[in-house]
């Protein structure tokens, strides 16, 4: 019969037990110093990431105002003097209204704005300003003038409605778009405004 025998297999020749604890104590140590590594680069990021978004932020908000000053410098310079730019036609608008709001009926609660309203005792025009002018702005002022027929402000009441369009530049498919609709179009040109020669048969709208 076999003698059996219970043995503790040996440590690789050479190699103590003392030397093993320490490898063991160097690996956690370097493990320890790479997750405090990984977590700095971490917060690091995120700290980068986060300031990035201020950045961002206070761009927008200056590019944003930028817009807005430009805009309302375009919509002072074309109230100037506004009613002028219609002789000719059978308008004798003597009174100017900036930025009238237009309420949702028996509500303080705003519907739109017409940025320039022009009037006298027989018609009134609604003026939209725009600083660049695209075809997509056309559809919207559509879509504003019926909201402004349905609720529309004091100062228009029992008048004959017009719509036009103000603006820094313009592209020839937003004119032609603006003409087609109805719409009056004026453009900005150095420091004054002036009223675009609509085709032979335009025929301005009424609301």
């Amino acid at each position: 019969m076999a003698e059996t025998t219970n043995t503790i297999p040996d440590y690789p020749r050479g190699i103590t037990f003392e030397q093993v604890w320490a490898a063991l104590m160097e690996d956690r140590e370097q493990l320890r110093k790479y997750r405090e590594e990984n977590d700095r680069q971490s917060k690091e990021t995120d700290r980068r990431l986060k300031e990035t978004e201020r950045l961002i932020n206070e761009n927008s908000k200056l590019i944003g105002g930028l817009g807005n000053s430009i805009g309302g410098l375009i919509e002072t310079l074309v109230a100037a003097r506004l009613w002028e730019k219609f002789q000719g036609y059978p308008y004798g608008f003597t009174r100017v209204f900036r930025r009238m709001p237009i309420y949702e009926p028996g509500t303080t609660r705003p519907l739109t704005e017409i940025d320039i309203l022009l009037s006298d005792t027989e018609w009134v025009m609604a003026v939209e300003v725009k600083r660049d002018m695209v075809i997509k702005d056309v559809e919207h002022h559509i879509e504003r003038m019926k909201r402004i027929k349905e609720n529309m402000p004091a100062e228009a009441v029992g008048k004959k409605f017009l719509a036009a369009f103000a603006c820094g530049t313009i592209t020839n498919e937003a004119r032609d778009a603006a003409f087609a609709s109805g719409f009056f179009v004026l453009e900005l040109k150095g420091e004054s405004v002036e009223l675009l020669p609509p085709p032979r048969d335009f025929n301005p709208k009424e609301w």
